[in-house]
């Protein structure tokens, strides 16, 4: 291969994929997919293997690159037409918690855990379970979260409200284990723990899903019945 095939195959592709990117639009940018983020992989990868292969000449790299991105772009026009197609396509919202309930079975489906929910939940600035009203695990992976009434955002200096010491919400059971480091950092032990359970009509650790403490709050406790 001389470095002017080279030179000019690059050059070649670099402007088909300039094109198809922006016939087929932002998305494969910017909030894709599962679909479009693996079908823009394969489109990166039709291009760097045809470029080092000898016997593949410009002609066929970009014919490759026509027929993949006229794909690409023939799904995207279906998935604005057609709202079936687009759901199987992109996929559907996924509740992950509902009323302040967390739903396991959704959980389940979406191969999902607890601490990964938790995660999330955090980078979305929310750092307790108890604040959610209902969580929704979005088709591109992202969440959305609605709060609460009593947690939603308000401006303390719009009724004159002193500054509040921030307190850290503590997960102390996940998945009925109970997580005895952080109790014994909160300075309580097994007593003080069967206590709380018990005030919530709680027997077992085994039967409790989440619990979280938060401090002047109080315990948050899910099981496993709900």
């Amino acid at each position: 291969m001389t470095l002017l095939h080279l030179t000019i195959e690059l050059i070649v592709g670099f402007f088909v994929l300039f094109i198809i990117v922006k016939f087929v639009g932002k998305k494969i940018i910017d909030q894709i997919s599962p679909f479009t983020f693996i079908a823009a992989i394969v489109l990166g990868e039709l291009l760097g293997n045809a470029l080092y292969d000898n016997k593949i000449g410009v002609f066929y790299i970009v014919y490759s690159l026509i027929i993949w991105g006229g794909l690409l772009f023939l799904v995207e026009y279906l998935s604005q037409k057609l709202l079936s197609f687009r759901g199987m396509v992109e996929g559907k919202p996924s509740a992950l918690i509902k009323n302040g309930v967390v739903d396991r079975e959704a959980l389940r489906k979406n191969r999902i855990n607890l601490n990964q929910l938790q995660s999330l939940l955090r980078q979305s600035e929310t750092f307790s379970i108890r604040e959610v009203a209902y969580c929704y695990l979005e088709a591109n992976g992202s969440i959305s979260i609605l709060k609460k009434s009593k947690y939603q955002k308000t401006a303390q200096e719009d009724f004159n409200m002193p500054s509040k010491v921030v307190a850290v919400p503590v997960t102390i059971i996940r998945d009925g284990n109970v997580l005895w480091d952080e109790i014994n950092d909160l300075g309580y032990d097994e007593s003080w723990l069967i206590s709380q359970l018990n005030s919530q009509n709680i027997t077992d650790y085994k039967d409790v899903f989440i619990a979280e403490w938060l401090h002047k709050d109080g315990l948050f406790v899910q099981p496993f019945k709900n």
